[in-house]
């Protein structure tokens, strides 16, 4: 199969579910045998880099602002896809990016579209009016024209059924199993040490909820200042067309020495800031599937998150929730791990058996190789539409 995939920033990953996902996803249909396209930005991915771990890379221009980035970019890549790859299954990620799905059914109407609803875009704090009603329109356009939808939750799932009564693909996000070891040394730039902080990785978005975590840790450390005394909070991720808010976070945390924004990191710095962190705290008021939780767990870590349906998919029995916003209960609830390195030992070891069993990578992979072989049989007239 030739495989076009669009949506995405970039490949390699630097930061962002989509950007992860689509990695991990693309390595392994091109181990399956595939040929695979993905389409990158040219601010994000360099230009001349024309192939990554097998996957084919076709970078264009975008119209690099907040507002226009994806959809003018997006708008590029189908045109490139339907005209000169001419791909079997043309693959869109994201609700945004999907809203141009219909492309494909005129200027390529031989190819499977298949859209993936990672998260519901349009409840994030950083979107006003106009781009929140255009992102309905992309769910809408996501359900509508694509051959199959596949959904990353079981709560996506449900919203789907219920606002566009359309019965969807479960297929989540994933991990791949981790056993790094701890680095002082990948530590020591950011002054942390192994097992002496706690830590935050996400997109420095409002959603995320950056500056309820920092509120939280603050009230933490006035209540146990002992406990405390030598851990540090690593707020680990960077701005997403959001200098304002991540100026803000920096504004809370300033004069206090045990807050540490760290700025985007990847690879074995990245592997490094998890294996060693004390456990994770995931604060967001909106998620598709949180990839930051999954990955946390995957190396052990016990996780703090908050306590919407997308997060206590993965959370209930193998993590620490809290009311969503609640500074008081988000401060007990890190005295309560901070306290008892037993108990947030045992919940991460848990934690990493969970995602190993049922969020693997390459589970993922085969189940969306399974739905893109069924609906080219269909296309074919082997199989009958049901």
């Amino acid at each position: 199969m030739h495989i076009a995939l669009i949506g995405q920033k970039g490949l390699p990953s630097q930061y962002g579910g989509i950007e992860t996902h689509v990695e991990e996803l693309a390595t392994r249909l091109v181990r399956h045998g595939n040929h695979v396209t993905a389409y990158t930005r040219s601010w994000y991915t360099p230009a001349n880099m024309n192939l990554y771990n097998g996957i084919v890379l076709k970078s264009l221009p975008s119209i690099n602002t907040k507002h226009l980035d994806a959809i003018s970019h997006t708008f590029l890549a189908t045109l490139h896809a339907c005209l000169i790859e001419r791909p079997d299954i043309i693959h869109f990620h994201g609700v945004g990016p999907s809203l141009l799905s219909w492309i494909p059914k005129i200027l390529r109407p031989q190819a499977v579209v298949i859209n993936t609803f990672h998260c519901i875009d349009r409840e994030h704090a950083k979107w006003g009016a106009f781009a929140r009603w255009m992102l309905q329109l992309g769910e809408k356009a996501c359900i509508k024209f694509g051959h199959e939808v596949i959904a990353v939750s079981r709560t996506l799932v449900n919203y789907i059924a219920v606002s566009y009564h359309q019965r969807v693909h479960y297929i989540p996000n994933g991990i791949s199993p981790r056993r790094a070891n701890t680095d002082d040394v990948l530590l020591a730039p950011f002054d942390l040490q192994s097992f002496q902080y706690i830590a935050m990785v996400a997109r420095l978005v409002p959603h995320k909820g950056a500056h309820t975590l920092i509120d939280a840790w603050k009230l933490a450390r006035e209540k146990e200042p002992e406990l405390l005394r030598n851990i540090k909070l690593a707020i680990i991720g960077g701005s997403a067309f959001t200098d304002s808010y991540v100026e803000q976070l920096h504004a809370q945390a300033r004069g206090d020495s045990s807050i540490v924004l760290t700025g985007f990191q990847r690879g074995d710095v990245l592997k490094a800031l998890f294996a060693g962190a004390k456990f994770i705290v995931h604060p967001s008021t909106s998620e598709g599937l949180p990839i930051a939780i999954l990955e946390a767990m995957s190396f052990g870590k016990a996780v703090i998150a908050s306590d919407i349906p997308e997060n206590m998919e993965v959370i209930a029995e193998y993590g620490v929730p809290f009311s969503t916003g609640d500074v008081k209960e988000l401060s007990e609830k890190i005295i309560e791990l901070a306290s008892d390195e037993m108990q947030t030992a045992s919940i991460g070891h848990a934690a990493r058996e969970f995602v190993e069993t049922e969020y693997h990578w390459d589970d993922i992979a085969n189940a969306t190789v399974e739905l893109y072989e069924k609906r080219l049989a269909i296309r074919e007239g082997i199989l009958a539409v049901r």
